[in-house]
């Protein structure tokens, strides 16, 4: 990284190079590593500059990445009013975990592993995104309150914090404008007020994917119920009876030949 006196918003002086080895690699083998390493100089910082501070407290929603200790990934969807993903200082990002579906496929790969990435991009206003690589750690909401008094208190019973994701952040970079379609709002008399924190099947969108009905369909392996022993010896006693029966039935019919 250059100096900071030189690219005023830029890492300090001999800052480690952003980036994994493998995409270090991948850029010799491509020919891009003098693009990049103008990337990394230009854009990359290891903390939110005012401008990205901004950007981020008037957003409404970002995509979250995270992966358990294995390594293996999920993505998600976070979305409050604007203000909900809280920027606490140029280091430190923090967001309200609502009540969800209770699987907590998120929070549980936080726990095993705190790297996480955040994308926000900005669909209305400025066709722009904002990178946010981090650690992350898991904080009650009586903790939150205590340790940033002036924390706002969500008026919407299903906007009200569970727990909070306090994020370090690492890296901050610019997601470029070229593909990002510009979208507008829908009027909310037109498309219906959004359902926070219900558990109403239809208006979390009912088995839209059809999942649900695939899994009806499916007949899972259940293990047979343990047979009572005495019901066991029952079974068994009337297969003898039946077994000798037809045997006393055999013995008086003639012979007719082993396909007669």
């Amino acid at each position: 990284m250059l100096d900071e006196a030189e690219h005023g918003d830029g890492a300090p002086a001999g800052h480690a190079r952003p980036g994994s080895e493998g995409e270090h690699d991948l850029q010799e083998r491509m020919g891009t590593a003098d693009r990049a390493t103008k990337f990394y100089n230009a854009q990359v910082l290891d903390r939110l500059n005012s401008r990205m501070q901004e950007f981020a407290a008037r957003q409404e929603m970002f995509f979250l990445s995270t992966a358990d200790s294995r390594g293996e990934c999920d993505s998600s969807f976070r979305a409050g009013p604007p203000g909900f993903l809280q920027v606490l200082d140029a280091r430190t990002l923090a967001y309200p975990e609502y009540r969800g579906n209770g699987v907590l496929a998120s929070l549980g790969n936080i726990e095993e592993n705190p790297h996480l990435g955040i994308l926000m991009i900005d669909f209305l206003q400025d066709r722009i995104g904002l990178h946010v690589n981090g650690t992350a750690r898991i904080v009650p909401d009586e903790q939150m309150r205590i340790d940033h008094p002036g924390l706002p208190q969500d008026p919407v019973p299903g906007r009200r914090a569970l727990v909070w994701v306090v994020v370090g952040v690492e890296e901050a970079y610019i997601h470029c404008a070229k593909h990002i379609p510009q979208l507008q709002k829908a009027d909310p008399d037109k498309r219906g007020r959004q359902a926070w924190g219900t558990d109403d099947h239809r208006r979390k969108g009912g088995d839209f994917f059809g999942a649900a009905a695939e899994a009806r369909d499916r007949q899972p392996y259940r293990r047979p119920p343990k047979q009572d022993p005495g019901e066991w010896r029952a079974e068994a006693e009337r297969f003898v009876r039946r077994a000798e029966s037809r045997a006393e039935k055999a013995a008086t019919r003639p012979f007719r030949g082993w396909f007669g």
